[in-house]
């Protein structure tokens, strides 16, 4: 029957069990990262492995925080990530609005130029973009470095800007030229106030196209501008690669992300959600 919703213990437990799964498959490689992070350097090379730490111990974290070229790392993908993000959302943003608020046939080529964009690898445009960059003078700066995460995540930060403004009536900005309002004015007043949801959405994910990159990181970047990512892949001793303070970097590293996306929380539920109810 149409509209059936089917209820019971035995489907409740069903959907628990899932969520269950869900969560172990996504949430246990975290965790063994974490706790190989307190294990001793005897626990991390061990066989078999074992997932908790025979000995627990906090050594790791301070060999890590205290290895050259670390505390910089850190600076380093913050600042990058920091600027990633804002260029994207400058430019995101207008053209965004633009594409959606005119609908011209440029605008709608355009959109679909930016999305084959986001199709190409970003190997093959590595080495071209090595050269640009170099040519500005940009070559191992965090400035540098940003302008080459942003053609990263430009494409995408379009398309969800986009699609947000597309849920926005056409009327409030109409009222707004009304009322006086330019179309900047309008836009910065009036429509943007509206997507506070959708600017955290493409924030988070431009963030996070900055902040976990590694490939652009390594052709761009040699001492003064290296990144956490390019560091972390250099612990290395002479019996093989260091696992304890590799892990404990990497759990520092994650720390920025998580408050990030807790802050932005009630944001980015409100910008997922918006357009899911038009008309």
């Amino acid at each position: 029957m149409n509209g059936l919703v089917v209820r019971g213990p035995g489907t409740r437990a069903l959907l628990w069990s899932l969520l269950v799964a869900v969560l172990v498959l996504y949430g246990f490689p975290f965790a063994y990262l974490l706790l190989t992070s307190f294990k001793t350097p005897l626990d991390t090379i061990a066989v078999p492995p074992t997932v908790l730490p025979q000995h627990w111990t906090t050594a790791n974290y301070a060999d890590a925080l205290s290895r050259d070229g670390v505390v910089p790392s850190l600076i380093n993908s913050t600042t990058t990530a920091i600027l990633s993000t804002l260029l994207s959302l400058l430019l995101a943003v207008p053209a965004a609005y633009g594409i959606t608020r005119f609908r011209t046939l440029p605008g709608r080529v355009f959109i679909m130029g930016a999305l084959v964009a986001r199709m190409v690898p970003p190997v093959a445009i590595g080495i071209p973009l090595l050269s640009m960059i170099r040519a500005l003078g940009l070559i191992d700066t965090p400035a540098g470095l940003a302008i080459a995460h942003t053609t990263l995540s430009l494409p995408l930060s379009i398309w969800l800007m986009a699609s947000f403004f597309e849920a926005v009536p056409d009327e409030l900005d109409e009222a707004a030229v009304v009322d006086g309002c330019g179309r900047l004015t309008a836009l910065w007043y009036v429509v943007l106030p509206v997507v506070t949801g959708g600017l955290a959405v493409t924030a988070i994910f431009a963030f996070l196209a900055s902040w976990n990159e590694f490939l652009f990181a390594l052709l761009l970047t040699s001492v003064r501008a290296q990144t956490t990512p390019i560091v972390i892949a250099n612990f290395q001793t002479q019996f093989g690669l260091d696992w304890g303070a590799m892990t404990a970097l990497a759990a520092i590293y994650s720390v920025p992300v998580i408050l990030l996306t807790l802050i932005l929380q009630r944001h980015i539920v409100a910008g997922l959600t918006l357009g899911a109810v038009k008309g």
